[in-house]
């Protein structure tokens, strides 16, 4: 039984998709802990997004199960017309997951797809669509050029510079060693050890028609063809939460398109917490900055007597496990524990990991 006529009938809608969808993945499962500050975070990041992205867009943010606050905070921002599309998910599919949920809902032909812990500049995103129209078969484009990302997925950049006689290739260290220091910071990275490694390795820099590009890309924000976004996410579901990005970067370069990166920092990874040189950097852009500013901690000049305890390996063992598991519990993913990575997480917790590991991979 029907009563009366859908009033849309009819009716013809005079919006037209821009050529790029902005799309943010957002986690934030509870506020303590790893994630105590990263509401701050996530606020500083919208901040910087929503007044350095003039240019025509629709703002798409996939909601990775976050807590009631962070839902009301992504709910007022739709009410207020700021976010065009918000798909929220009743669980944690993962990195991958809401990538590949991502590329199949943006309306545009262009995705900007970001973290939640991004600092935007002015001009991020036409100096992104800059490389990406001014070199060929373009596949990922980033704005923080990081020194340790040349290690994979550039293969397709070199045989460019090899075929292509428009395009010049130039090696050195070009990337200011401030930014590197930053960026160490930002991943709770030891700085000096970091430095150190990055000072033993070189920048490959290419440039086509007068317009220059680092030759590698970060997969926590980037510029990219959703067609290319698309093949690079067909197959099998894994499942994963987190990791497989190193992955993804690769299957993108062995298909043939290109990895770059903007010469100037256009984008910045701000973190788990707001440091204090990122409210001087916001502020200095006139950006906002809400909540607390995190400041170190005096670290006390002697460590308590039983800190042994915790370097013997049974106890680490224990504390691994159990730290693992309620991590499962506490982010809604209550059976994953059992699983064989669970497991595999649980036992890896008893070792320290690798000083210069990259984020999400």
């Amino acid at each position: 039984m029907r009563i009366g006529m859908n009033p849309a009938r009819h009716k013809v809608t005079d919006y037209r998709p821009a050529r790029v969808t902005v799309a943010v993945l957002v986690y934030i499962p509870y506020q303590y802990g790893y994630f105590a500050r990263r509401f701050d975070v996530l606020r500083l990041c919208f901040n910087t997004l929503l007044r350095h992205t003039p240019e025509p867009h629709d703002l798409l943010v996939f909601d990775n199960n976050s807590c009631e606050a962070v839902k009301e905070f992504l709910r007022d921002l739709q009410e207020r017309g700021l976010i065009r599309y918000l798909i929220t998910s009743s669980e944690n599919i993962g990195k991958l997951g809401a990538l590949r949920i991502i590329a199949g809902a943006a309306p545009g032909e262009v995705i900007a797809y970001t973290d939640d812990d991004t600092f935007f500049y002015p001009g991020w995103l036409s100096a992104h669509l800059k490389i990406l129209d001014a070199f060929p078969n373009v596949g990922m484009v980033s704005g923080c050029p990081e020194r340790t990302l040349f290690d994979h997925g550039i293969e397709s950049n070199l045989r460019l510079a090899e075929a292509d006689p428009e395009v010049r290739l130039s090696r050195g260290q070009t990337i200011p060693e401030q930014w590197e220091r930053e960026w160490a910071v930002a991943l709770g990275r030891d700085v000096e050890a970091f430095l150190a490694q990055v000072r033993q390795m070189e920048d490959i820099l290419l440039e086509r028609n007068g317009v220059r590009a680092y030759a590698t890309a970060c997969h926590n924000q980037f510029l990219a063809p959703k067609a290319v976004l698309q093949e690079a996410l067909a197959g099998p579901w894994t499942g994963r939460l987190m990791g497989g990005m190193n992955e993804l970067d690769n299957t993108i370069d062995a298909a043939g398109y290109l990895r770059l990166c903007t010469p100037e920092r256009t984008t910045r990874l701000i973190g788990n917490v707001v440091a204090e040189a990122m409210v001087e950097e916001a502020r200095r852009l006139g950006v906002p900055v809400e909540g607390e500013v995190w400041r170190p901690q005096t670290v006390p000049a002697r460590r308590p007597r039983f800190v042994w305890l915790l370097r013997w390996r049974p106890v680490r063992w224990f504390l691994g496990g159990l730290y693992n598991r309620l991590f499962w519990l506490l982010s809604g993913q209550s059976g994953g524990w059992l699983t064989e990575e669970g497991r595999h997480q649980g036992r890896a917790a008893q070792t320290p990991a690798p000083n210069l590991e990259r984020r999400g991979t």
